[in-house]
């Protein structure tokens, strides 16, 4: 089968296409044709190793899986013998983050793993980029223990976590204040957000409204950039380490020296979450946003552009197959 393969760490320009054996199905697993998959923030940092640290999950010397991508969507084609929640011809779509390989032609992925069939009248492209940022955002969400009335703030309210997060946070009833740029205001506005701050005109940690919980999907801010917008016993997540690698420190004591404090989740996905997620896009409460495709083919392409930081949303990664 074709794939994206790297066999060492560094820029886009490591990825190649290659022919590489295709995967079978064990007795427990389902082997999905991948029709869809993602280029994202995930799997930069995994191929670049960047920061350093990456390596003890992705391997000290080179990289332990050779063909990444988490996210994706497709057609089962076989199951194990011991598999009874899917069959073939199901079209499923899931998140697949430690194991990889869904930049790949066919993936296989256990039965009980982070997996769903596709809502009715959602295409490949659509289902495929719905579950990296938005399991991120899910997380936080969910560690905050935000609920219906509170005012959030969302950070990056254009890329991924930060779409996903507009949109899920309305699903549960918050008022939501969203950042992007000009050019993207309308955009999210149709996410659902209350009210929108236009950064290259205005501070939003000079904002004169207080807030239950602050989330940063870009990392762009800090805990002390953010303290004077927050409510008392207010929260403040972001999804980048913070300055000098602080915030999973200040998630530690900030509870010691006031009232406001930090959390840094560790995101976990299951089978529940999927199917979560597959319930909101079903309601209509929620829909990824895409920015771009690209065939697999020029996959090094897409990596370059999901770097220059400029993306909106998502970036679809798609893949023929013959009849």
């Amino acid at each position: 089968m074709k794939a994206a393969v790297q066999t060492r760490y560094g820029p886009p320009e490591v990825v190649r296409i290659s022919e590489v054996e295709k995967p079978t199905a064990k007795d427990n697993e389902v082997l999905v044709q991948v029709h869809a998959t993602t280029v994202n923030r995930t799997d930069c940092a995994c191929r670049a190793a960047k920061p350093f640290f990456m390596r003890l999950f992705t391997g000290l010397t080179g990289p332990r899986a050779t063909i990444l991508g988490n996210e994706f969507a497709g057609v089962v084609e076989a199951v194990g013998s011991a598999v009874t929640t899917f069959k073939v011809g199901d079209k499923v779509f899931g998140y697949n983050e430690g194991p990889f390989g869904a930049h790949a032609e066919y993936l296989s992925i256990p039965e009980d793993g982070s997996l769903a069939t596709i809502p009715a009248n959602v295409t490949f492209e659509q289902a495929a980029p719905s579950t990296e940022g938005s399991h991120y955002a899910l997380s936080h969400i969910r560690a905050a223990k935000i609920q219906s009335g509170q005012d959030v703030l969302v950070n990056g309210a254009t890329g991924a976590i930060g779409s996903a997060a507009v949109q899920v946070l309305k699903s549960i009833g918050a008022k939501v204040t969203a950042v992007c740029d000009t050019h993207n205001i309308e955009l999210v506005r149709g996410l659902g957000a209350d009210r929108v701050v236009d950064y290259t005109a205005e501070d939003f940690t000079k904002d004169e409204q207080r807030y239950d919980v602050v989330l940063d999907s870009v990392g762009k801010s800090s805990f002390g950039q953010c303290m004077r917008i927050l409510k008392p016993g207010g929260i403040y997540l972001s999804s980048e380490l913070g300055p000098g690698a602080q915030n999973p420190f200040l998630a530690l004591i900030a509870p010691l020296h006031g009232r406001k404090k930090v959390l840094f989740p560790i995101p976990k996905h299951d089978q529940q979450m999927v199917v979560y997620l597959k319930e909101l896009i079903e309601s209509g409460q929620f829909q990824p946003v895409i920015d771009r495709s690209y065939p697999l083919d020029q996959i090094v392409e897409a990596y370059r552009y999901v770097e220059t930081g400029q993306k909106i949303g998502n970036v679809v990664i798609t893949l023929e197959h013959s009849p």
